[in-house]
């Protein structure tokens, strides 16, 4: 199949354009290269299946893209961290165009083709979620004006776009709920939690908890992440449907920080900041039931094994 993944020099489109190489499909990277780098995609630019325009999708494809089968939407800078330069707070406007503007300009290009859409949402359309787990048909508990909005709001209404043109167009939609990934390729300036405790545990400088460490987290390995996405193309006779895709092994923020604290090896101690970010979820955590029944999927690799292979990466990025 022809395959267009919108962010594909991103980390979960970097590893999605690797798979669907893999997989024998030929695949058409665009990125603006805002947030993704080419260092992601450095290993894949000379096989002959696969293609990259450096393109923002807020404008018209250019025309001379050809008919693709499936369009995967996963441009967008997804990043929390206020300080970073390629945050969605350091780049809000970016932020709700590529989730909004972008999104209907990829539909109307699925639309002229026929071809599969699938649009990479996010459990942030779940806010600082009321019910637990959180299931599909749960509405979320979301601030249209607070910090997180520009974020939360613009996967919402990408989905409420998405939605339209399955309704009233025929469009072949999928709409993918990813939670929390972590893997190889996450930059280390985003400073997300798994990346800065690993980094200050191998540095062996206090490990900081914001809050008080019992708000949870479930962390799925990009690899099954990827593998949710690919099934969820595959999948017969879903279209319109929306799935959860991430791991339901849930701990708290102070249990990630003992278990990496144990791995590494560390002689880091542990602290807290009472600087919990605003809005920030207290609970995050997927039922998966939906996935499982009608994609026959659910994470496989173990917390301690992708961690273990997460500390390799951070160990490469810090020499």
């Amino acid at each position: 199949m022809k395959i267009l993944v919108t962010g594909g020099a991103g980390f979960i489109g970097s590893h999605l354009c690797e798979k669907l190489l893999s997989d024998k499909h030929d695949v058409l990277c665009v990125d603006n290269f805002l947030t993704g780098s080419q260092q992601n995609i450095q290993h894949l630019v000379k096989k002959k299946n696969f293609k990259i325009l450096r393109h923002d999708v807020i404008q018209p494809l250019p025309k001379n893209v050809e008919k693709m089968d499936v369009v995967f939407h996963l441009a967008s800078p997804a990043s929390p961290n206020h300080h970073s330069k390629i945050s969605y707070h350091t780049l809000p406007l970016e932020t709700m165009l590529v989730n909004t503007v972008g999104t209907l300009e990829l539909l109307k290009k699925a639309e002229k083709d026929k071809s599969v859409f699938l649009f990479t949402s996010s459990s942030e359309v779940y806010g600082d979620p009321l019910e637990h787990p959180q299931n599909e048909n749960y509405r979320g508990n979301v601030s249209s004006t607070g910090p997180r909005s520009v974020y939360d709001e613009a996967k919402r209404f990408g989905e409420t776009i998405a939605s339209h043109f399955f309704r009233k167009k025929n469009v072949d939609v999928r709409i993918a709920r990813i939670f929390n990934t972590y893997g190889p390729r996450m930059l280390k300036e985003d400073m997300r939690m798994i990346v800065s405790f690993i980094t200050q545990a191998l540095l062996d400088k206090p490990i900081t908890i914001f809050g008080d460490g019992t708000q949870t987290r479930a962390l799925c390995y990009v690899d099954d992440t990827v593998e949710g996405l690919v099934r969820f193309m595959n999948a017969k006779k879903i279209k319109g449907e929306v799935v959860n895709i991430g791991s339901p092994e849930e701990r708290t923020v102070l249990e990630y920080a003992h278990l990496v604290k144990k791995l590494t090896k560390s002689k880091s101690s542990i602290v807290y900041s009472e600087d919990l970010p605003e809005d920030d979820p207290k609970k995050r955590c997927p039922d998966i039931t939906k996935a499982s029944k009608l994609l026959s999927w659910k994470p496989k690799k173990s917390l301690e094994s992708g961690l273990l292979e997460m500390i390799e990466y951070v160990k490469k990025l810090t020499h």
